[in-house]
């Protein structure tokens, strides 16, 4: 039997019978219940019938986002029940199975489900699935409810499925699930004060994963302050591991017991998290503590107001964590935390101010990450597109083609989309489709230890401390005893297995070096990320982005790289490189065989054509010689090239044939088609329309300079509709003003201009009109200076002439200056 006591502290324990009626009528529900409500651990007792009627319904299966929150959930409802977990409440997670012949409760990751899922669509034995934490919008979490709903509706109609979470859309997953009723359990959490604790002082705002080192100073003063304020352990929320170190610190001397909780701590850490501690403590965590975990004894919480999210480069394939202002969802659920035993205390590190212009909800994995492995289970569930599937929301479209390009290089889709076998065997290997290549096309050539030892390296960055060397970690992860070292082992392990072989290689693969297995199994995995020495601690990766180890790498000097991890920071012109293996060209060639070219390259650089035989591995020039004779196909093309780099410029514009061009623009402009555009970009688009044949003739820069752009701009006139012979009328190069002098006009601007001694024009009552557009006349004085401007020549001699007369008749006397322009003899010179 539950104990009383506990049923007492899980006020969800009102909602179960609404619960169990809304699975009863609708086979789904949405379950809203704030934390410490009993949600994870009574809620999966009571639908699997324990302690009395376990399994009655099938086994209850419930999905957790987090390994550490999988086995805390498994042991806490196995307290419950009086047992250890492993009878009937277990758990698995990537390699660890802790479960029985009477298990009716297991709890999993996401990943496992989604595994379980692929091998087994019809959950075989499984009742109910419970899908917690869903407002945290893992991408594993979000794929698995897709399927889920895919499976009952095919396969399972009697599956029942249940969304929780403490805060979320719930109107949006009930829509989800078919408009399922939503059950909403009644808060238990205690009264938590809100302390608005913002520095005193601007702090830079975090930078990728950088964070300034005055907000984590500040931070460590506000937990000091907590623990000299308040009472009870303290919690304190920080973006990262790094971060999490810094501060813990910086917390030296408070005497308080300082533990560190992240994905990579030892277990034996995260087991003392969980349990009551004889003296007070400090919590250092990351978001794996907002949800899911009770830590007892607590009753403050720092909130640094910070969180990571994935960002991914698919241009240059490159991942990247950035810190990013925590959503309100998210910082309701830590100050949750302080509430689950008694009143308590939030000291958010931000002013209330800021609060409201926080993100409502953090933003879905599924619109920010990398999309291979997504693009792979869904490839194998047979929707390659994903077009059929529920997700609370879709991939999007540029990401799922990054994604497929990726999947087809590597083999593991083919022309439609559809899994081949071999993806259907990556898939199955529980990694990162890239690194399931690596796996799978390494085992032979270096042997299926080595191989799932460097895999196992890359499927978990290793702690900062190992180097950047990534041979040097791997032998440092050999003869470790830390927590990495451990899991690395594990993991090894496991996916030595997944191969069916042991620690045997094939002959020849003993003797390469661990530098040449690191590298190549790398490579087998980033084949792109393959970088080249360009001097110093620069590198130029295949894929042609730039790449900078760190100081003191070393790394540093070695030809050739195969880049394992690399983040390209917002703004930076290069890659940073945070983890490598040292490699020889002959390797790089293997690895990234599909990337090798040779051909003839013909192209505009620093200001000419050059012509080249150039061998590559994708942007790294391997070989370069002269080409003698290229050909003139590929020579007019990188002519063309040169053209729109830097302009028509480059060919023969005389006074003449630039005039054309203008006249030619004007009579697009107010007219359209037929006269063409003759702006650069649809200029140089038609260019096989008027600069042949004299283009194909050209080999070199100087020839286009001898090209006279007036001739062939004449070959774009609409000749075939006869509205040609109208150019001189409709754009008069020159127009006749009453003196009988033939005026240029200008015709650069928007309307055209027509600049003429002002006597010229006397007589003429109305101003002219071009493919009727009134020329814009700029009035000149007898010296040819400006006098006035004007579209309406017939106002400018009623109203403006004579201000102009009155100015310049005693400057130019010899001129006449008559009372009626409009009606004046026009002249060129003085007065006889």
């Amino acid at each position: 039997m539950i104990p009383e006591e506990a049923l007492a502290r899980l006020p969800v324990r009102t909602a179960l019978p609404a619960l169990e009626r809304a699975l009863d009528s609708h086979g789904a529900a949405v379950l809203c219940a704030p934390p410490g409500t009993g949600k994870t651990t009574l809620v999966p007792i009571a639908l699997a019938g324990l302690p009395d009627r376990g399994g009655a319904r099938g086994r209850v299966v419930v999905a957790e986002p987090r390994r550490i929150a999988a086995r805390a959930a498994a042991r806490r409802m196995a307290w419950l029940l009086g047992e250890k977990a492993g009878g009937r409440v277990g758990f698995t997670v990537r390699g660890e199975r802790v479960v029985g012949p009477g298990t009716a409760i297991e709890v999993v990751t996401t990943g496992v489900l989604l595994q379980r899922l692929q091998r087994d669509q019809e959950l075989a034995g499984v009742g109910t699935v419970i899908l917690d934490e869903c407002h945290e919008r893992h991408l594993d979490a979000d794929t698995v409810a897709a399927f889920l709903l895919d499976v009952r509706e095919t396969l399972r109609p009697e599956l029942r499925l249940v969304a929780a979470s403490a805060t979320t859309d719930a109107e949006g997953w009930a829509r989800l699930l078919g408009d399922a009723p939503v059950v909403r359990a009644e808060d238990a959490a205690h009264p938590v004060e809100v302390v608005w604790a913002p520095p005193a002082r601007p702090v830079r705002p975090p930078h990728g994963t950088r964070v300034d080192p005055a907000l984590l100073a500040h931070v460590a003063s506000v937990v000091r302050a907590a623990l000299a304020e308040r009472t009870g352990d303290v919690l304190c929320f920080l973006p990262g591991v790094a971060e999490i170190a810094r501060v813990a610190r910086l917390l030296g001397g408070t005497g308080a017991e300082v533990l560190q909780v992240h994905g990579r701590a030892p277990a034996a850490v995260q087991d003392a998290v969980l349990s009551a501690g004889r003296h007070r403590r400090v919590v250092l965590a990351t978001s794996v503590a907002e949800s899911s975990l009770t830590v007892p004894g607590v009753r403050v919480v720092v909130d640094a107001g910070l969180a990571r999210e994935p960002r991914t480069d698919h241009a240059r394939g490159l991942g990247s964590l950035t810190t990013v202002r925590v959503s309100r969802a998210a910082a309701r659920q830590r100050a949750g935390r302080a509430g689950r035993e008694a009143p308590g205390t939030v000291y958010r590190c931000w002013a209330e101010a800021e609060h409201a212009r926080l993100p409502r909800f953090p933003a879905p994995e599924i619109q920010v990450a990398d999309l291979t492995a997504f693009a792979l289970q869904t490839a194998c569930w047979g929707d390659p597109d994903a077009a059929g599937l529920a997700l609370p929301d879709p991939p999007p479209a540029g990401a799922m083609a990054a994604a497929r390009s990726v999947l087809t290089a590597v083999g593991a889709v083919g022309p439609s989309g559809r899994a081949t076998d071999r993806g259907r065997r990556m898939a199955r290997l529980g990694v990162h489709p890239r690194l399931a290549r690596a796996l799978v096309d390494g085992a032979p050539e270096v042997g299926p230890r080595r191989t799932a030892e460097v895999v196992a390296l890359l499927s978990e960055e290793p702690p900062r401390e190992y180097g950047d060397d990534l041979t040097a970690a791997w032998r440092t992860a050999r003869r470790g005893r830390d927590a990495y070292a451990a899991r690395w082992r594990a993991e090894a392990d496991r996916l030595t297995r997944s191969l069916g072989g042991g620690a045997g290689a094939p002959a020849g693969a003993a003797a390469a070096s661990d530098d040449t297995a690191a590298g190549f199994v790398t490579a087998l995995a980033f084949p792109e990320r393959v970088a080249r020495a360009r001097g110093g601690t620069s590198y130029l990766m295949v894929s042609g982005t730039g790449a900078e180890l760190g100081e003191g790498s070393p790394l540093r000097g070695s030809p050739w790289l195969a880049v394992a991890v690399a983040d390209r920071p917002a703004q930076a012109a290069s890659a940073r490189v945070r983890l490598a293996a040292v490699m020889d060209e002959g390797t790089a060639r293997a690895a990234a065989e599909h990337l090798h070219s040779r051909g003839e390259e013909v192209r505009w650089e620093d200001g000419d054509v050059t012509a080249r035989r150039v061998e590559r591995l994708g942007a790294v020039e391997l070989s370069v010689r002269p080409l003698p004779k290229p050909g003139a196909g590929l020579v007019r093309d990188a002519l063309l090239e040169g053209l729109r780099r830097e302009g028509p410029g480059l060919l023969a514009w005389s006074r003449e044939a630039a005039a054309l061009r203008q006249r030619l623009g004007f009579l697009h402009r107010v007219r359209g088609a037929p006269w063409p555009d003759v702006s650069d970009t649809p200029l140089l688009d038609r260019a096989g329309e008027w600069l042949e044949p004299e283009l194909s003739r050209a080999r070199r820069r100087a020839d286009l300079a001898g090209i006279d752009a007036g001739p062939c701009l004449r070959r774009l006139l609409p000749w075939a509709t006869g509205e040609a012979a109208r150019l001189d009328e409709l754009a008069p190069e020159r127009i006749e003003v009453p003196s009988g002098s033939r005026i240029r006009v200008d015709y650069a601007g928007e309307q055209p201009v027509l600049a003429v001694k002002l006597q010229e024009l006397f007589g003429l009552r109305e101003t002219p009109r071009l493919a009727g557009v009134p020329v814009l006349v700029h009035l000149l004085s007898p010296a040819g200076r400006p006098a006035a401007v004007t579209a309406d020549l017939a106002s400018f001699w009623r109203d403006g002439y004579r201000a102009v007369r009155a100015e310049l008749r005693g400057r130019y006397p010899r001129h006449p200056w008559p009372e009626d322009p409009a009606t004046a003899e026009p002249t060129r010179g003085v007065k006889r």
